[in-house]
């Protein structure tokens, strides 16, 4: 099988890699025999490709492994396209954050009025991908990690419907941690989860029909050992009744998140910024550059969402030892290539699933996966202000969504000014003009160039 990575230069790929490495293996008949990386720098192509070679020194049988800055090229018979691009790079992550910051809104990666933007700019991009899938490779199957993932699958699903997967590893991180804060097996607990992407809370957790979630928010001590306790507080969680998605810190918690940011001496894309380049320059002079990867993940990762975190506080090892969102996709390529069936917490197409919010919006729900994709489960239903906040949120990316096809600026200054975190139609106008004289991309989806 062909594996397209598309965003193959980027700084994530070994996680993706070694995933398929360790698990996609010719015993059962889901092996990768082949891995094409795509970007638009060839550069960082080049010095990937240094790197994933060192990953799989000394391990023989490893998948065939080709570059090129062509995308019809890279995806042309291809099984699975995983897609992970980022339109603009991080000088455009940057702008998502400080041009929100100056306004005293939170600028933030995928919430918020940086989240809509970097959609809006990524958008046109991802459904170009779309469509030469479409022509090069019309049965493969399309996992997007792409943020905002949940609008970036929506909108990609219009060209190549359900084949298209959005993923993300915090839901199912935020499972694991509250199965094991029990004690359980998180293999034999369903996760009570649903929402949107990064926006979602877990009702409920079940062992052999008994929802044991009620034990854990009543144990204080216990919730104090997982990242959500420490993000929100025993106290705030047993007032909801529920465990949210670590993003949602940034509702709860917005006047104390946009603090924190703009009181640090960087925000997170700038110290992306910064430690990526250095690594990219160590990788490209090191003649062992996945050592020189190694050792940039164990810093990036450790540094994850610290505006979060107490002065001195670290992130939890275990934390980051749990896998991330390359265990999600190759679980997805193992059940459809194998037709094992796996129960997996994906961003797909609501149909019914979820009521209060539109058919065709993309949701984060439970689902099982097998050799004909996934189909949702039955998900705990949102409710009250949970459900207020998704529908309204989920107007804001389908806005987004149709500003990007109609170069709209009426449309995306409507989508950013209902949106909860930005809240002012002042605020909306006032941050579209400086997104638009910030990041040439923007501007491009409004001027046609």
């Amino acid at each position: 099988m062909k594996l397209a990575i598309l965003g193959g230069g980027g700084f994530r790929v070994p996680l993706v890699h070694g995933a398929v490495l360790d698990q996609m293996g010719p015993e059962d008949g889901t092996r990768i025999d082949e891995i094409w990386l795509h970007d638009v720098s060839s550069e960082r192509l080049d010095t990937m490709v240094r790197v994933l070679r060192g990953q799989v020194a000394g391990r023989p049988g490893a998948p065939s492994l080709h570059a090129t800055i062509s995308l019809p090229e890279a995806v042309a018979g291809a099984d699975f396209v995983f897609s992970a691009i980022r339109v603009s790079g991080l000088e455009g992550r940057c702008c998502d954050e400080r041009v929100a910051l100056d306004m005293g809104l939170l600028g933030q990666e995928t919430t918020g009025a940086g989240g809509l933007i970097y959609g809006l700019r990524t958008l046109p991009e991802a459904m170009r991908i779309a469509r030469v899938v479409a022509e090069e490779a019309p049965g493969a199957w399309v996992i997007n990690f792409t943020n905002p993932a949940g609008m970036i699958t929506q909108a990609m699903q219009q060209v190549l419907g359900p084949r298209v997967i959005g993923i993300c590893d915090s839901p199912i991180g935020l499972g694991r941690r509250a199965a094991q804060a029990l004690g359980l097996d998180p293999a034999a607990t369903r996760f009570g989860y649903s929402g949107l992407n990064h926006l979602g809370w877990l009702q409920s957790l079940t062992v052999q029909s008994r929802d044991v979630l009620p034990d854990l928010l009543a144990r204080p001590d216990l919730l104090k050992g997982t990242e959500e306790g420490r993000l929100f507080g025993p106290e705030w969680l047993g007032m909801l009744g529920a465990i949210p998605n670590e993003y949602l810190y940034y509702y709860y918690f917005n006047r104390d998140a946009v603090a924190a940011i703009r009181g640090a001496a960087e925000t997170r894309g700038e110290y992306l910024r910064r430690t990526q380049a250095q690594f990219y320059r160590d990788a490209a002079a090191s003649d062992d550059p996945y050592r020189v990867w190694v050792e940039a993940h164990h810093g990036r990762d450790a540094s994850y969402m610290a505006e979060a975190r107490a002065e001195g506080e670290e992130r939890d090892e275990a934390d980051m030892a749990a896998g991330g969102y390359e265990g999600v996709a190759v679980a997805i390529m193992r059940a459809i290539s194998a037709g094992e069936r796996a129960s997996i917490i994906l961003n797909v197409r609501n149909g019914s699933a979820l009521a209060g919010l539109p058919a065709d919006a993309v949701v984060e729900v439970p689902c099982v996966v097998d050799g004909s994709g996934p189909v949702a489960l039955e998900p705990e239903q949102l409710t009250g202000h949970m459900l207020g906040l998704a529908a309204t949120v989920k107007e804001c990316e389908m806005g987004i969504i149709s500003a990007a096809e109609s170069g709209s600026e009426a449309e995306a200054i409507r989508a950013l000014a209902i949106h909860p975190l930005v809240d002012s139609v002042t605020s909306a106008k006032k941050l579209l003009a400086g997104y638009r004289a910030a990041v040439p991309e923007v501007e491009a989806v409004f001027s046609g160039r």
